[in-house]
């Protein structure tokens, strides 16, 4: 696996870069070809917190996860481990995509920030690719994320999925 590990407002050291390519380097056994995968690592702190967030593109599903603590190094081992279990937990749907035609959505995040005071702090920019009901879940599960747009294969609308507080998913469909 390859590595782009980089720091908001703090250096990473040698030692911190060698650490997170043992740690996140774990998870090259769950990839067919880990040398084409390439991991980005974020570094950021917040007040005594160090955030650790880790996002990996396969096979057009996007892993992510995000964690802070207070120990830099136990951050990485929390973010190490949440992706290994989101990859266990969701073993059986992702065989499944990888026999059909694998058909994804890929991320781009772009901080925003303005000069004058809005109510914009973050802009995310997401290409639409259509999916199932279940691709949507699945990526909205591997992602961690409470939402998920995306752009519904069987109607070819703009849908909006959700986790309810009940466990289950909602569907907001669009016209």
């Amino acid at each position: 696996m390859k590595f782009n590990i980089h720091g908001k407002k703090v250096e990473v050291t040698e030692p911190i870069k060698n650490y997170i390519e043992e740690k996140i380097g774990r998870l090259d056994k769950y990839f067919a070809n880990p040398d084409d995968v390439t991991a980005t690592v974020v570094i950021r702190i917040r007040g005594i917190e160090q955030i650790v967030e880790v996002t990996i593109p396969i096979y057009k599903i996007i892993l992510r996860g995000e964690e802070s603590h207070s120990d830099l190094y136990a951050a990485i081992d929390i973010v190490s481990e949440k992706l290994d279990r989101q990859i266990r937990k969701n073993k059986t749907r992702m065989s499944k995509r990888v026999k059909e035609e694998p058909i994804g959505f890929d991320l781009s995040f772009e901080d925003y920030r303005d000069e004058d005071e809005t109510s914009i702090v973050k802009r995310k920019v997401i290409e639409m690719k259509p999916m199932s009901e279940e691709e949507a879940i699945l990526q909205m599960n591997m992602l961690g994320h409470e939402f998920f747009v995306f752009k519904n294969m069987e109607t070819g609308e703009v849908d909006v999925l959700y986790k309810r507080k009940d466990g289950n998913y909602g569907i907001i469909e669009t016209k």
